[in-house]
């Protein structure tokens, strides 16, 4: 079957910004994660195809080579024959020779081989990104058989052979008229060796799958769609090949009282209208768990804005931490009571364009208008 086009799997157009696509990759994301759709298969090969698609994309450089040659810009393997075209291999190669390390691999020689690479997302809340958090995961692996040693080979001291085509490079070179091309060798696929008695166990493949628990600590400061790289984490290769690494994108779940800006945290406060008349002081929690109180001015407005300095975010890696804003809303009495009803009709009563100049104000400019056009 073959594999869908990257932009379809993230659902944007392919003029799309990084901006884009990292918002539909966080919604596909978090609704495909394997955390919220357990035992669903279907969900976990999604969230996958997202992972490996937004992997791509967001790189400038790989979707460069995405845009000009699709999927085969990315395949390093392939069963193509020797001296048939850009088939299989090929076009892969000419790619590491073009663009060396971008695609994993090394420019010229032996492949350099490694386990797969895993990737999977962790959800905090905003109070652990400020101070930091050490997150507990579950990643499904793949490590070596225990069987084998990680060899491939049937029983442990036995050890795979040296393929006899590419003497263990792993790549074949073939004339293309005027080009010599260097292709993954069509005997071993690319492993430079050669199993002639496959393990029972893992059938040749040196790896069995495996749940693994893990801990990834998440540092103090981070921002939401962080990605953290634990080196050597990812799938094992068999023996003699070095691990993959584990990526862990951060979410960060909203918070009931905090938005944030970069460094900066912004709260709204709610303030009756009588205490935003008569001001007086106001106690808020900042994000860092400590208490502020704020005083408040006499005849505060919804909109105004308080700033508490040094009490927003850690910049990530720096002793610096953003400020903390407070916005206000000045809120309208509900539910009154008979007597509070009176009380504020007596006020409204003795009210006049000191006490309301922007209602009274605003009257003023009405009034005006209608006599304008009467005139």
């Amino acid at each position: 079957m073959a594999k869908q086009d990257f932009y379809t799997t993230l659902g944007v157009a392919r003029d799309a910004s990084a901006d884009d696509l990292k918002k539909a990759y966080r919604k596909l994301a978090m609704q495909f994660h394997p955390d919220r759709n357990p035992g669903d298969d279907a969900a976990e090969a999604k969230f996958k195809e997202i992972n490996e698609a937004y992997d791509v994309l967001k790189d400038d450089q790989k979707r460069g080579a995405y845009d000009r040659f699709g999927h085969a810009a990315f395949e390093g393997g392939g069963g193509g024959q020797p001296g048939g075209g850009f088939e299989g291999g090929g076009l892969g190669d000419i790619f590491d020779q073009m663009f060396g390390d971008v695609m994993g691999r090394r420019g010229g020689g032996a492949r350099q081989r490694s386990g797969g690479d895993i990737r999977t997302q962790v959800e905090i809340d905003l109070v652990e990104a400020f101070a930091g958090v050490k997150s507990s995961l579950r990643v499904q692996t793949r490590v070596a058989c225990e069987a084998c040693n990680g060899t491939g080979s049937e029983g442990k001291n036995a050890t795979p052979d040296t393929c006899g085509t590419c003497g263990g490079a792993g790549k074949v070179r073939a004339q293309q008229g005027f080009f010599l091309v260097e292709r993954t060798c069509p005997t071993c696929g690319g492993q430079g060796r050669v199993i002639r008695n496959p393990c029972r166990i893992c059938r040749g493949a040196a790896t069995v799958p495996r749940e693994r628990n893990l801990q990834v600590a998440i540092p103090a400061g981070v921002e939401d769609g962080t990605r953290i790289r634990l080196p050597g984490e990812g799938e094992s290769g068999g023996a003699g090949v070095a691990p993959g690494d584990l990526y862990v994108h951060v979410a960060i779940r909203p918070h009931p009282l905090f938005q944030r800006d970069g460094a900066n945290v912004f709260c709204i406060v709610p303030v009756r209208m009588t205490q935003a008349s008569l001001g007086g002081d106001v106690e808020v929690a900042a994000i860092d768990g400590a208490r502020v109180r704020v005083k408040l001015r006499a005849g505060i407005q919804t909109g105004d804005q308080e700033r508490v300095r040094g009490k927003g975010f850690s910049v990530l890696r720096s002793t610096q931490r953003g400020d903390m804003y407070l916005q206000f809303k000045v809120e309208t009495a509900q539910n009154l009571t008979k007597k509070q009803r009176e009380l504020l009709e007596a006020f409204e009563a003795e009210a006049n364009a000191k006490v309301s100049p922007e209602s009274d104000g605003f009257l003023a400019k009405v009034k005006s208008f209608f006599d304008n056009l009467r005139a």
